[in-house]
């Protein structure tokens, strides 16, 4: 369970100031995947980033129950300078996890190859997602924060990567961004429309996903097709 307490997040840029959370108060439910909805500059992404604990809030708290990731597929942190596998391991020590359970499964899923044992540095932006995935996956979380991830590689990589999150999410809760509402109506049970600083949840994902797109309408942003 993750529950928004009079959060408040506010920026100055340019000396224009900008709300992109204005007192917002929430539950998201344990062990249910919810969908974050909402127009490109809405505040998405920061308020995903305030929940993982990587941006600081201007007021208010955020109150949880069981363990939180980082934005599935997220590979900022990763040292350049260290192979695949050292990373791995950094990670799972920071986690408190098996390194070389975490590092056995990693070198699996990732499909890297004799990759996996070389410089961070050295890999493409495709083998730098897979490695990022694998290590989000290897992890159980109670919940998950996904941000408009997508998987990488051959259809069968994305068809293993799919169902694998699939599995996770149900023992799980999610937080998700995604722009795709075929992806949404698949992973999700519910929705939180965030629009003008102020967030409104749906138990029921239709109505989170009409209200979405009167939004987009009324701006006159396009919607992307289903995937």
């Amino acid at each position: 369970m993750i529950r928004l307490e009079n959060l408040t997040k506010t920026f100055y840029l340019y000396g224009q100031r900008k709300t992109v959370a204005d007192n917002l108060n929430a539950t998201f439910p344990s062990r249910t995947a919810v969908a974050l909805l909402g127009r490109n500059g809405a505040g998405k992404t920061t308020l995903l980033k305030m929940i993982a604990g990587t941006v600081e809030p201007s007021a208010g708290r955020i109150l949880s129950t069981g363990t939180i990731s980082w934005p599935v597929g997220f590979a900022g942190s990763f040292h350049p300078e260290l192979t695949g596998a050292q990373n791995t391991r950094f990670v799972a020590r920071i986690y408190g996890v098996d390194t070389n359970a975490l590092i056995a499964f990693v070198e699996e899923f990732a499909e890297l190859g004799k990759h996996f044992h070389l410089p961070f540095r050295t890999y493409s932006s495709g083998m730098r997602s897979r490695l990022a995935f694998g290590v989000s996956m290897g992890i159980p979380f109670e919940t998950y924060l996904i941000d408009e991830v997508t998987s990488v590689g051959d259809a069968s990589f994305k068809a293993k990567s799919s169902a694998y999150l699939t599995a996770r999410l149900e023992h799980s809760a999610a937080i998700m961004v995604s722009h795709s509402m075929g992806m949404v109506r698949r992973i999700c049970s519910a929705a939180a429309v965030l629009e003008n600083g102020q967030l409104t949840y749906y138990e029921d994902l239709d109505e989170a996903i009409a209200h979405h797109e009167r939004n987009m309408n009324v701006h006159g942003e396009p919607i992307p097709d289903d995937d």
